[in-house]
Order: structure tokens, then sequence, then C-alpha cells
């Protein structure tokens, strides 16, 4: 049987590039586990990783017990003061073990803040205003002249697009 020719051709997948760098980034703040920070969501809970964000886990001098800071707005940090104890069990059960001995709230940052929740998702893209049936027939009149059909409906798009952009 011949070997099995590889379909790749020499590329490789962009996770198993990137694995290494994020590993290395997320332990230069002391997170081992990059789960807590990718799945935070899943980690946390949907409630509580709406209203925080791990920011850093850092380590006591004698390496045991390490301290999960999280970073929230201040209405929200009494929420997440009652929840400490929930939070700490859920995130060593991502380690495995007893690894997590404090969770620490803090509202430092001064920016990142809208709307009462911690602003590290991609903001929702806004839907286009519906098309102006004026301006559609404007358009449509303009490229009428053209004899090719897919040209002439191009145009007629182009237009239309165009007279949107203007009217705005």
């Amino acid at each position: 049987m011949p070997p099995r020719r590889t379909t790749t051709k020499g590329f490789a997948r962009t996770a198993s590039l990137l694995t290494g760098k994020i590993r290395k980034a997320s332990e230069s703040r002391g997170f081992a586990q990059s789960r807590l920070l990718t799945n935070w969501a899943e980690v946390a809970g949907e409630e509580a990783a709406a209203i925080s964000r791990p920011v850093e886990v850092s380590y006591g001098r004698g390496g045991m017990g390490a301290t999960l800071t999280l970073l929230t707005t201040g209405a929200n940090a009494p929420v997440l003061e009652m929840q400490k104890e929930q939070l700490r069990a859920r995130v060593n059960a991502v380690y495995g073990y007893n690894a997590i001995a404090r969770v620490r709230v803090t509202q430092t940052a001064a920016t990142g803040f809208a709307d009462g929740r911690v602003a590290f998702e991609h903001a929702p893209k806004k839907a286009p205003p519906p098309p102006d049936p004026a301006l559609r027939a404007k358009a449509t009149e303009t490229a009428a002249q053209i004899g090719d059909n897919s040209l002439r409906d191009a145009l007629a798009r182009l237009g239309e697009n165009i007279l949107n952009k203007q009217n705005r």
C-alpha cells in the first residue's frame, strides 16, 4: 500500500500555529488553563460572564492558593461578591484541583465599560436601512439604456448604493 499523500500542500491549521502563542500569552497573566479565558461564559455561567471578565491569576509566595482577579463595573461588583464561592468552585473544576483559593473583584479599568457591562465582545452590526423605492427607480431608469442585462442590473445596483449614501 503506497503512503498517504498529504492534502495540505505544506499548509497548517491556524489553531496549530497559534496554540503556543496563546498559551504563552495567557500564562504570562497566570492562566495555566487558557480555557478559563476562551470559554469564560461556559465556566462562570452566562449571568456572571455577562458582567465580568477574568483578568489575572496571581500566586502567593508559597505557590499554593492562587487569587483570581475579575474585572467588572461598579454596579455589578456586589452581585459578584455574593457569587465568589460559586465562581471559585466552577473555576477549580476547570483546573481539576483546588488551584484558586480566593476570588478578588476589581473595578479599576477606566475604559471598556458601556451600558453597565464590561465590553469585550464585538458590537453587533447594524442592519442597513430599508432601500428607498424612489432611489431604486431613479437608478434603474438611469441604467435602462444599457443593452446587456447583467451589466444593466449591476449598474442599477451601483447607482442605487451611491444614491443611498448621498441621502444619508
